[in-house]
Order: C-alpha cells, then structure tokens, then sequence
C-alpha cells in the first residue's frame, strides 16, 4: 500500500489557515528561476546605460529623449524592484508577509502606470513634431516635458495609491489562506483608465503621424520637399523627425504586444485577482517591454550605440566627455 503524505504547509503552527505549499519539479524551477534574473539583470544594465547616456550627453538633452530617459527610469525600476519580488511569487509561499505583499504591487503599479503616461506623451511629441513642425520648437520646450514628466510621476503615484487603497487599508483581506499573495483592484477602472483611454490616444495620435509621414514620403520621392497643411502654410518636415517617428513608433508598437494581451483579459469581467497562475504569463510580457525598449534603442538609435561605448570604455570619466559628439 502506498502511503499518502500529508501536504506541507507553509505555516505548520497556522494549521487551519495556512496555504499548502505547491512543488514544481527541480528541473522547472531552475528554468523558470535563471529565465526571470537574466530578464531583471539585462532590464537593469539596460536602462541604466540609457539613463546615464541621455543624463550625460548634453546633446542628448531635448525634449523627445527627456521622455525617453523618463521611460528609462521606469524600466529601471521594473527590473531592479519589481522583477526581483515576482521571482519570489515563484516561491511555493509568499513569507514577506501581507504588508509587503501589498507594497509589492504598489510599485508594479506605479511603474506600469507611469509607462502608459510616458507612452502618451512620446506619442503626442511626436504627432505635433511630424503634424505641426513649424510650431514645434516653441510647444514642445525642455522645461514644458519636465513639467509634463513631474506630473506624469505625481499622477501615477496618486492613481495607484487609490487603485489599492482598500488592500493597503487591510492587507490581506484577498488572500483565501496565509502564505498567499494576491490583491483585488477594480478591473473595469483599471480598464478603462490605464488602457482604453490612453492606448486609444495612442492609436489616434499614431495614426495622424503616419499619414503624414507616407504624405511626406511620397512628396520626397517626387522631389516635392513641401506638404501643405490645412492651414494653407507650406511647411517642411526634417528627414530626422520621421526616422524618429518611425522609430518611436517601433517602441509604442512593442509596448502595445506586451501590454494588450493582460489587458485583454480584464475585458471578461469587472475584478481581477492578481497574482493568481492564470495571469502570471500575461504579468511578465509587461515586464519584458521594460528590457526590450534599450535593446530597439540598440537597433534604431546610433547615438544610443555611440555613448554605450564611451560609457563601456570609460571615456565619460574624462573631462568634458558631456560635451561629446554622439549624433
């Protein structure tokens, strides 16, 4: 006969309330384990080169890279903070108990929320640079994206404070045993607030630039440099605003695979547990957006490639290094 062992639990002296502790095969876990840290690792070097690059390099200093760097600093935050805590909801109990738990996903929502924003902004500094270029330098100046970015931060903060108010007010009200870690937050505020609303901004504000850019394209291919405006004003958009375009849009496009499919989810009902197994897979393709945006900067960005090597070979240590050419 064969004996059947007693689950382990992951409070023994919480006999009636304690979760059973879940095993995974060694060989899984280990996968799943070295998988997660070299995603956090190479989202934390990553976004770390950009910060510095865009902070040092006063070349760098304009506004669309200002929002960039702003987008960095969540990244950054998502790989050094975040990840890491997702790697211990890997564990067959969550034993940082309720409070942390709740803080936990505090920050996650944080810095999802302040990726969105960021995204909206990146795509409206776009559209009047591609739509609106004559009155670009004087609309979309350093210290109004500053402004735009501090709020962006302030926004997110407060948003997210008010998401899961009632799970920080009584932490672990949602956890059906201890050793458990999960909190309930209003899906359908949620959907609406930080996807519907500014993905839709996005799409809208994408899709004017892009007809714009094939107008200008095709008026390039016909050595026709003038796009007339509604306006009646004939205006030139730079070559660089729409290979920036272009290759914004790669990062928005990015930021819109990863992020959809969570979202999609919350579609089928108005709450959403978070941090069960079923939105697990959906939770880290948000977080693997945070590594790819440096690794589409690596492709589509020269100036990012030319300070990754004056920051890998030391160079910025020298004086004067901020003042370098690296356009």
């Amino acid at each position: 006969m064969e004996s059947l062992e007693e689950p382990e639990l992951c409070f023994p002296q919480l006999f009636n309330s304690s979760c059973k502790k879940h095993f995974r095969p060694r060989s899984d876990a280990m996968i799943i384990y070295t998988v997660l840290s070299f995603i956090s690792l190479s989202t934390v070097v990553l976004n770390l080169l950009v910060i510095i690059s865009i902070s040092h390099f006063r070349q760098l200093h304009t506004p669309t890279n200002l929002l960039l760097l702003s987008l960095a600093v969540s990244d950054f935050l998502v790989g050094l903070l975040v990840m890491p805590f997702q790697i211990l909801l890997k564990e067959p109990c969550w034993l940082l108990g309720e409070l942390l738990c709740v803080l936990y996903y505090f920050l996650g929502f944080i810095t999802v929320s302040s990726s969105v924003v960021n995204m909206v902004l990146i795509s409206a500094d776009r559209y009047v640079a591609i739509c609106d270029p004559l009155h670009y330098p004087t609309k979309i100046t350093l210290q109004r994206v500053q402004i735009c970015v501090l709020l962006c931060w302030i926004y997110c903060v407060f948003y997210s404070f008010w998401l899961i108010y009632d799970n920080l007010k009584q932490p672990g009200r949602y956890n059906s045993c201890y050793g458990e870690c999960v909190i309930n937050v209003v899906g359908a505020v949620d959907l609406v607030i930080k996807f519907i609303v500014p993905i839709s901004a996005i799409v809208i504000l994408y899709l004017r630039v892009f007809v714009v850019a094939v107008s200008q394209a095709r008026a390039m291919r016909s050595h026709i440099t003038a796009v007339k405006l509604q306006t009646s004003v004939t205006v030139t958009v730079k070559k660089s605003e729409l290979k920036a375009a272009r290759n914004l849009g790669v990062v928005v496009a990015v930021f819109l695979t990863c992020y959809c499919p969570y979202y999609c989810i919350a579609l089928s009902g108005t709450e959403l547990v978070i941090g069960a197994s079923t939105s697990t897979f959906f939770v880290l393709l948000i977080f693997c957006n945070s590594c790819l945006n440096p690794v589409i900067y690596a492709f589509f960005y020269p100036w990012f490639r030319k300070s990754v090597k004056l920051i890998v070979t030391l160079e910025i240590l020298q004086p004067n290094s901020c003042g370098a050419n690296v356009l």
